[in-house]
């Protein structure tokens, strides 16, 4: 079942995205070289705290962590550790969801470390591009296939691969709510998109093959060939005419 949120239920949706969004401003000068992503965990999860939410990823299915930290050829779920120290060159994504007056809020960045190479730069900004692009399909009579059609055409020109295995998803008092938001597809097909829905859209794009693995900790998703993976993601909000973005952060609005 997909929800049709109501007018007091997208007030509350803003807020919880409004605070995603700034956590991961926040947290945005502490990602440099020597820093742990336990480190950039415990930041984001007293943020988090004071604002007066709670971290969705925390305890979520025995998740361990309040933010997932996923380092290079990580695709998604990374646990932050002490022994990930980051180095320079390497890009790093922050996942944060926030839990606010019973409404999930859920965004996320991949981050340059210190100096990048061209290459990941690249990667980072063509990843950043597939989030816009599929966002920009979203309207009211469209269906989620053309969201993942367009993203997976633009990846697909600049030589990368596209995750399958994981998605987006619907959003609002459950973390993961329907539809989930396939980040490959064809236009015309899938769920119709109507206004009031919320969703996130967050493609993963990978230098290398599309494949991935999950290690023994059954969360760390890795790129099966090793090369980098960058992720963008953010929470949007279905309107009579078009879209809105949720947790769209400052440097976004200029």
């Amino acid at each position: 079942m997909i929800s049709i949120k109501s007018k007091r239920e997208i007030e509350l949706m803003k807020a919880t995205s409004r605070l995603a969004a700034s956590t991961l401003e926040y947290i945005e000068p502490f990602v440099k070289p020597g820093v742990s992503t336990e480190e950039l965990n415990q930041l984001c999860h007293d943020y988090i705290v004071e604002h007066g939410a709670y971290p969705s990823p925390l305890n979520y299915h025995g998740f361990p962590k309040s933010v997932c930290t996923s380092l290079n050829h990580v695709i998604c779920h990374g646990i932050p550790s002490k022994k990930d120290v980051l180095k320079d060159g390497d890009i790093l994504n922050i996942d944060v969801t926030t839990y606010l007056n019973k409404f999930h809020g859920d965004t996320n960045k991949t981050f340059f470390v210190g100096e990048v190479s061209e290459e990941n730069k690249k990667l980072v900004e063509v990843t950043y591009e597939c989030m816009m692009i599929g966002i920009e399909q979203v309207k009211p009579g469209g269906h989620i296939g053309d969201i993942g059609a367009a993203i997976q055409e633009l990846a697909h020109s600049h030589g990368y691969s596209v995750v399958e295995d994981y998605c987006g998803h619907g959003i609002g008092r459950e973390f993961h709510e329907d539809p989930q938001v396939v980040h490959v597809g064809k236009r015309g097909t899938g769920a119709l998109i109507k206004p009031g829905m919320t969703f996130t859209i967050e493609p993963m794009i990978n230098l290398g093959v599309k494949h991935c693995k999950v290690l023994k900790d059954g969360w760390t998703v890795l790129t099966k060939d090793k090369k980098n993976s960058a992720q963008f993601e953010h929470t949007i909000l279905v309107t009579e005419t078009g879209y809105e973005i949720l947790t769209l952060r400052e440097e976004e609005k200029k």
